[in-house]
């Protein structure tokens, strides 16, 4: 059967607009075309995040127009984004002005975390929807409204799937695993490593407790990604924060002179 139309096509035979018979093997492309006892049928092809990429190009724009860094957070749920975010904050926020976009399908507990450190935060609560995309960060700025020669984090929905699809306009996507999930993460989830620029590897004060091979976490990180930047850190324990540290400041951006 063909997978786009259900037509049979062992038969591979149809009556077109004049009452003959049409033998047709299907050729799958755009503009695919069958023709049907009389009634002709065309596939139309389109990319259904045109949409979504075309508002990230916006996005871009008014980014590098004002100077911005974004950063999009990724992980799956509970590896550590809203603790990072917080040490980062209390650590540099002294010396920086960030703002910090809040995605979760329910509750404002993050954004109250983030709140409590002097951070402009917003929340976006997504409900079912289990990812961010172009045109709730375009509204969230115009609420937030982040000051030229900024940092703005975006904490993405707790999930390695759809996230990856969904281009916000950011700079840098920051992908984070911990030591509690598996070292397997990478090549279960390569789109998101893939389009990630650094990968984080949170928790490892826990190293000594859990089962979890570093060596190879970071080798199959490289399998899906050889330019993948690897940074392990302890949010709580401090350790690796400051290469974490050093590595965002390298990306911070030179304000602008007028």
């Amino acid at each position: 059967m063909c997978a786009t139309c259900g037509c049979n096509d062992a038969a591979n035979v149809s009556i077109n607009e004049h009452g003959q018979q049409v033998h047709d093997h299907h050729t799958h492309g755009n503009g695919h075309t069958h023709v049907h006892e009389g009634k002709r049928s065309i596939d139309v092809e389109q990319d259904i995040l045109s949409g979504n990429n075309l508002l990230a190009e916006r996005n871009r724009g008014y980014f590098l127009g004002k100077n911005i860094l974004a950063m999009n957070l990724v992980s799956s749920p509970g590896s550590g984004k809203t603790s990072l975010l917080e040490c980062t904050l209390k650590e540099l926020n002294k010396d920086h002005q960030f703002y910090v976009i809040e995605g979760d399908q329910y509750t404002s507990n993050d954004a109250d975390r983030i709140h409590a450190t002097g951070t402009k935060v917003t929340q976006i609560n997504t409900g079912k929807g289990c990812h961010l995309d172009a045109h709730m960060i375009l509204h969230a700025l115009q609420g937030i409204k982040p000051k030229a020669d900024s940092v703005l984090f975006i904490e993405n929905v707790g999930n390695l799937v759809c996230p990856a699809m969904f281009d916000l306009g950011e700079q840098e996507r920051v992908v984070i695993m911990s030591v509690t999930e598996g070292e397997d993460k990478p090549l279960k989830y390569p789109d998101m490593f893939h389009s990630s620029t650094l990968c984080i590897i949170n928790k490892t004060d826990l190293l000594p407790y859990v089962p979890f091979d570093l060596e190879k976490a970071k080798t199959y990180a490289w399998q899906v990604n050889p330019a993948l930047k690897i940074l392990e850190l302890s949010c709580t324990s401090g350790q690796g924060l400051e290469e974490w540290y050093d590595w965002l400041k390298q990306k911070m951006p030179v304000p602008q002179t007028s």
